[in-house]
């Protein structure tokens, strides 16, 4: 990257202080971009769901991940649950949808709590949850409970003998059967069993996406380890779960803790390697600096986590003054990691697509998206509504006080109170779904969409191209003004 007119900066940038200059191009199409990381973890889009309680679980993991990316399970998640949940992201189907499943007699009220967890907007009925084959019987959408009793069973309203897909079939065809039934989704069924569930968007995804895959074929999925307690214990039994990259997460990564426990989950992930042939990339951070990517590479980092302060539930930097300018952080951390051969992921700051084409810009391998996506179907908290009707989910930040009572959930009384005073982040916050964009799959055609042309602006065909091409100017606040959309006339 260079910017325009070799202007060198005088003061640290945001996001928001920069714009890209397009370039000559002989990118004729966005198809042709390959958005694929070298990092490492397997994923096909630069994109990585933040390790917040609030934002990653199964549903994000294995959602996102079908569509190419990773999400990285928090270290605050007990570890016989962390195992469940990658288990189940890795049964997952790799193209089709898992669905909402019920049985004949839930009653109406269980199912419209179950239905809002998947983006699809309604459930497969079966025959038993005890069978292996999950025999389909109907399907339920919340329109068939419309004055409907909640106590009354879902067979009583369910919609019978339903259209179903076979497994196996090629997209288009899927696509055009779903469009010539006019349903909004069906059931998958391979054999007769239930295989998953397809919408009209998701055979259209199922055509643009790769999922991003171990190499077994496996959905990827990664998980955060602290640096307090037993590291090894938990780095010795994630990797034998099968995570896909491990990440030492700490808000100060430049720090002795750090360059204690690096060095243990290094020796964990080298004897799991040649145990098994398989290595599993590290992740470390976080850092601003060139210095703190370089400490923590030589201490074992493959990819540097790079960001304080920017993400949306973060106070860091009004509680402290600490941190850096989200853009100017990653160049700078970029650089100094492309000269080891390690990479860096751009954590937080990030609120439109541009965003994200910046941040790759400025040289990072992969971006980490935390508030953004927990306005989705599929982050883990439950679907509320406020007065004025609007569905929202609840958000907090990672060093906030109610994130740090369920860390120390453990510890003695007196223990937790003290440490509950000492919180750098939001408790609580509304993060409204887009009624137009309700899933993390809307959320990541927009951004994926964004991306790629500015890649064909660039005329950069894949990451490093894009990276080596990309032209950035400077821009005053007006300038920034100047692009934002107008949604009603002035």
């Amino acid at each position: 990257m260079r910017f325009l007119n070799d202007l060198q900066p005088s003061h640290d940038l945001t996001y928001n202080d920069v714009f890209m200059v397009p370039g000559r191009s002989e990118v004729a199409s966005r198809f042709d971009v390959d958005l694929s990381t070298g990092d490492g973890t397997g994923a096909t889009l630069p994109l990585v769901v933040s390790n917040m309680t609030a934002v990653s679980g199964r549903r994000m993991a294995e959602t996102v991940a079908r569509r190419g990316g990773i999400a990285i399970l928090p270290q605050d998640i007990p570890l016989d649950i962390v195992a469940e949940t990658v288990g189940r992201v890795k049964a997952a189907h790799p193209v089709y949808d898992t669905p909402v499943v019920l049985t004949p007699t839930m009653t109406v009220g269980e199912a419209l709590s179950l239905v809002p967890k998947r983006a699809h907007g309604g459930a497969v009925v079966v025959e038993s949850l005890d069978s292996p084959e999950m025999k389909v019987i109907g399907v339920f959408t919340p329109q068939q409970a419309a004055e409907i009793d909640r106590f009354a069973q879902v067979r009583e309203v369910m919609l019978t003998d339903p259209f179903v897909l076979q497994a196996g079939a090629d997209p288009r065809e899927m696509f055009n059967e779903l469009s010539e039934q006019h349903v909004p989704f069906a059931p998958v069924v391979d054999g007769g069993a239930l295989a998953g569930v397809l919408t009209r968007k998701g055979a259209l995804r199922s055509t643009i996406y790769t999922p991003a895959t171990d190499p077994q074929g496996r959905l990827v999925v990664g998980a955060a380890i602290g640096i307090n307690g037993d590291v090894r214990r938990k780095a010795e039994e994630l990797v034998a779960l099968g995570v896909d990259v491990l990440v030492v997460d700490t808000a100060h990564g430049h720090q002795a803790k750090m360059f204690d426990a690096l060095p243990i989950v290094r020796e964990v992930r080298d004897a799991h390697e040649a145990a098994t042939g398989r290595r599993v990339p590290i992740a470390a951070g976080n850092v601003v600096s060139a210095s703190g990517v370089r400490d923590l590479v030589e201490a074992g980092a493959d990819i540097v986590k790079v960001g304080v302060g920017p993400g949306a539930m973060c106070t860091t930097r009004m509680m402290t003054g600490v941190g850096r300018p989200q853009f100017s952080a990653v160049l700078e951390c970029a650089d100094a990691a492309r000269e080891l051969g390690a990479h860096v992921w751009a954590d937080g700051g990030v609120r439109w697509p541009r965003d994200v084409a910046l941040a790759l810009a400025a040289g990072a391998g992969s971006v980490m998206i935390g508030s953004w996506f927990a306005g989705t179907h599929e982050s883990p908290g439950d679907l509320m509504h406020g007065a004025d009707g609007r569905a929202y989910k609840e958000s907090f930040g990672m060093a906030s006080s109610r994130a740090v009572a369920n860390r120390t959930r453990d510890a003695a009384g007196f223990e937790r109170a003290r440490m509950a005073l000492f919180e750098e982040g939001i408790s609580t916050s509304r993060m409204f779904l887009d009624p137009e964009r309700p899933g993390v799959e809307d959320l990541i055609d927009q951004i994926t969409a964004g991306v790629r042309s500015s890649f064909t602006y660039a005329g950069a065909r894949s990451l490093e191209e894009f990276a080596e091409r990309a032209t950035v100017g400077l821009q005053s606040s007006a300038g920034y003004d100047e692009g934002r959309p107008l949604h009603a006339s002035w």
